[in-house]
């Protein structure tokens, strides 16, 4: 084959890259950003070292895995290199020097943690990884998939992470130590590379809950079936051109969606509610293009009202600006969320631009002037697209909602304390789950929060004392 031209067919997305040689063997699993630019490099190289020259004469294919983020690409790399043992992988064997995941199957309710090196202690690990910086994305990814708990010291109330769906509070036995150990299983077969089996299992299990009446059991399955679905599409060659054309004939649209604008709210029982609008170009993010809405006309809770309120601010000022409209809007939620929005497009004269809805609920599509949804399956190429448009969404909506509710919880004890600013107080919450979670911490636990060293940890405890 030739390689050269199978590259230029590759995507431009993060994913893993599998080379093989004239057996079919893999000789080396690498990571990249984009698929596409890293592999080209390898043939573009004219000062290659000596292994380097071997390993690019011995290859004869390369597969690729995309996933939804270069630090997913890094799980995935470390999984393929523990199975397969690649000849030229040797930096990620089992050094210690470099950072582990570790799963505390030992403990009652197992907790997820980066740590350095291995202990017979009875936990699981998982590694190693080369790179910090991605593995601690990595890490936040999947704690809002396997939502185990992440304080050290379990609390009395739930904390802000349950709210958020990232923990099942077995604080206050919200879920047992068999739901917790079923999510740690879950978690260990993901890592092991076991990604097909679990997604079975779990859509499995979503059914069986739907058919059952536990709703919100299969609500938040269902969540963990597209996260992960997302993560990895196993030897995917859709592209992003192929997408938007899915796209344009599934909904009917004039033209491709080449700029499209998504819309969430996000509020825990009415308080601290914001909205967030992200921009698509060509199927990809266009981060100068996302706008955060605090909620200032609607009190209470309102998911329509809040969702009318962003839409009709968002083009208010864009039609003042005489700016650009999108090719295509996108709303999270269902029939409701869509008039809400429609009803802001009208008021401002822009009943013309295409919109759509896709609601959590079985990922169905809602379009306007059609009374039953478009039900598509989980393979198509425009669904993934609509679901990873809608996921940034409801992801920024998250991290700003998160961001202020964080502030208001941290003005209080913690302010007076000299040496804690605004980033090791979020370290703390993050850490601990809440304020008093951290106020019966030991010393020593604290230091095990980044920036939070012996000296600080005491003037903290001394502080609750």
């Amino acid at each position: 084959m030739d390689i050269k031209k199978e590259i230029k067919g590759f995507p431009d997305a993060p994913g893993v890259y599998l080379m093989k040689d004239e057996r079919g063997a893999i000789i080396y699993v690498g990571k990249a950003s984009s698929l596409k630019e890293r592999v080209a490099s390898y043939f573009r190289q004219r000062s290659a070292s000596a292994r380097l020259r071997a390993l690019i004469e011995k290859i004869r294919d390369i597969e690729y895995i995309t996933t939804g983020s270069e630090a997913e690409a890094l799980l995935l790399e470390s999984a393929l290199v523990k199975a397969h043992q690649p000849k030229y992988n040797v930096a990620l064997r089992d050094d210690k020097s470099y950072p582990f995941l570790k799963l505390t199957v030992n403990e009652r309710f197992p907790r997820l943690v980066i740590c350095r090196g291995k202990k017979n202690d009875g936990a699981r690990y998982f590694g190693p990884f080369i790179e910090a910086r991605l593995l601690r994305h990595a890490l936040d990814f999947l704690r809002r998939v396997f939502p185990l708990r992440t304080c050290r010291c379990m609390p009395k109330t739930v904390c802000l992470n349950y709210y958020l769906r990232q923990c099942l509070a077995p604080c206050v036995d919200k879920v047992g130590e068999a739901g917790c150990r079923r999510i740690a299983d879950q978690l260990v077969m993901f890592l092991e590379g076991k990604r097909p089996q679990l997604l079975k299992q779990l859509q499995e299990q979503m059914l069986a809950a739907s058919r059952g009446r536990h709703y919100e059991e299969a609500a938040r399955l269902r969540d963990q079936v597209w996260a992960l679905s997302q993560t990895v599409a196993v030897k995917s060659r859709y592209g992003r051109p192929e997408q938007l054309e899915a796209l344009q004939e599934i909904l009917g649209l004039k033209k491709n969606a080449e700029r499209i604008e998504a819309f969430d709210v996000s509020n825990i029982s009415g308080k601290e509610a914001v909205g967030s609008m992200v921009t698509f170009v060509k199927a990809k993010p266009y981060k100068d293009g996302y706008r955060k809405f605090k909620i200032k006309e609607i009190s209470g809770i309102d998911d329509y009202g809040m969702m009318r309120e962003i839409v009709r601010r968002r083009y208010e000022h864009l039609v003042e600006e005489k700016g650009k409209l999108p090719d295509l809007i996108v709303i999270d939620g269902g029939k409701g969320h869509l008039s809400s929005a429609r009803e802001a497009l009208g008021s401002l004269g822009l009943e013309g631009v295409p919109i759509m809805a896709i609601a959590k609920e079985f990922e169905h599509i809602y379009l306007p002037g059609r009374e039953e949804p478009i039900k598509l399956p989980y393979h198509c190429a425009a669904l993934h697209l609509i679901q990873r448009i809608r996921d940034e969404a409801h992801r920024f909506a998250i991290e700003y909602h998160t961001t202020l509710r964080r502030r208001l919880a941290t003005v209080s004890e913690l302010d007076g304390i000299k040496g804690i600013g605004p980033k090791k107080k979020a370290a703390l919450l993050r850490h601990f789950g809440s304020i008093p979670a951290v106020k019966k911490a030991r010393a020593e636990a604290l230091t095990e929060v980044r920036g939070i060293h012996e000296r600080l940890a005491q003037e903290i405890k001394k502080a609750f004392t």
